[in-house]
């Protein structure tokens, strides 16, 4: 699915096989990294085809998993579906620093705040981490759960790596010893798809589920605080099946100044904006409902404070929003929007070639099997199928009797 972010001043997005970064401040080129035309996989790289499910990296798609942004905004890196792990330098210039392969296809990226590591965790649960100051280097295993990874954060000091995966866990660990696990965050009913830390509070935790709901932890107690079903507060589905579907949870994003928190469901045409209440004990308020005129992709706040949208529209791919009188309006004659979007225009073809998907969290859902009135049912059948042969077995021998009476 196509995401979107900010490294300082250039606006990035991903979708299928490119990441595409426009600098919003000035007519600057564009820059463009295709993985269908990347380096390939090294004849003597060790073979980890069958690490994979099986699966070799002659099947990858090239397409665009995940990319991150360093707290600095200095350095980029993605990863694909053919287990290519990509860094990027950005200023002055972009330039292309190494490309390395991870042993499992990669569910997300995260760089540490001292920019040194760059972690990344898999489809088998593992989280790898990988040198910065060493880009030819292969990643070191550093911690595994039992079940995919699919969000990860880190405390703003390094010290705790936080982990969530598809069996409803958030797991805190300490970084330099992964082995040694400081809590667990327990109560989703589906998967963890989005964590956060927001910067101004470096011991609370927003976690995101497919179970519809958003809470808030101390992540280092692993109690819960707060709690908040987005459910109740959705507007519009894009089918009558979607309405009977808990909303997923699949972008958390805390502006700059950490005033603003937004929240983004899968398919739903509502942002929801929390803020902290001050008076008294600190704790998130729902705080506004930004409905949008198309279905919401996904979603970034720049460095100024303002939201980014990007939306199924080929009229009105992007739209900005910003913060006035207490309300988030729209901003159409931004001069940054106008000039991303002019340079956005050659890749809609390829953005909305890569919307023809199906829900990404839809397999991610458990399957609950009712074997007991499946058992029910096939026993009744049998009952039936007896009673219709002793039925058949007694009239029988009603009529051999009046047959010998004869």
């Amino acid at each position: 699915m196509p995401a979107v972010g900010f490294c300082g001043e250039w606006f990035i997005f991903t979708c299928d096989k490119k990441l595409v970064a426009i600098h919003t401040k000035q007519a600057r080129e564009s820059f463009v990294f295709d993985c269908s035309t990347a380096q390939k996989k090294p004849n003597n790289t060790k073979d980890v085809s069958n690490a994979d499910g099986g699966a070799s990296e002659e099947t990858g798609t090239d397409k665009v998993l995940a990319f991150a942004v360093s707290p600095s905004g200095k350095l980029v890196a993605l990863t694909d579906d053919s287990k290519r792990l990509v860094l990027f330098h950005c200023e002055p210039s972009w330039q292309c620093i190494s490309i390395r392969w991870v042993v499992r296809r990669c569910t997300s990226l995260m760089f540490n705040q001292a920019e040194d590591q760059l972690l990344a965790t898999d489809k088998s649960g593992d989280v790898y981490s990988f040198s910065v100051g060493e880009p030819q280097r292969e990643g070191e295993l550093k911690m595994g759960h039992l079940s995919m990874l699919l969000a990860m954060s880190m405390s703003p000091d390094d010290k705790f790596i936080i982990t969530a995966d598809r069996d409803e866990k958030i797991r805190v660990s300490h970084l330099r010893s992964p082995y040694n696990i400081q809590s667990f965050c327990l109560g989703h009913q589906q998967f963890v798809s989005a964590l956060l830390v927001p910067p101004a509070h470096p011991h609370w935790l927003l976690s995101g589920s497919g179970d519809g709901t958003m809470k808030l932890w101390d992540y280092e107690s692993g109690r819960k605080l707060q709690s908040w079903d987005l459910k109740e507060h959705e507007e519009t589905s894009s089918s009558e099946a979607d309405k009977q579907k808990k909303p997923t949870v699949c972008r958390i994003s805390c502006s700059p100044d950490a005033r603003h928190v937004a929240v983004q469901c899968e398919r739903a045409y509502t942002v929801h904006f929390f803020t902290v209440d001050q008076d008294g004990e600190e704790k998130l308020v729902p705080h506004r409902k930004l409905s949008l005129p198309h279905c919401p992709l996904d979603m970034t706040f720049d460095p100024e404070g303002q939201l980014w949208v990007l939306m199924d529209s080929s009229d009105a791919p992007l739209q900005i929003y910003t913060h006035r009188r207490d309300s988030w309006e729209s901003d159409d004659v931004s001069p940054e929007l106008i000039r991303v979007i002019e340079a956005f225009k050659a890749h809609w073809e390829t953005l909305e070639a890569s919307l023809r998907t199906d829900s990404r969290f839809e397999h991610l859902y458990k399957v609950n099997f009712d074997n007991v009135a499946a058992y029910l049912q096939k026993k009744q059948q049998r009952l039936e199928e007896q009673l219709k042969r002793g039925g058949t077995q007694k009239a029988n021998s009603n009529k051999k009797a009046r047959k010998e009476k004869l």
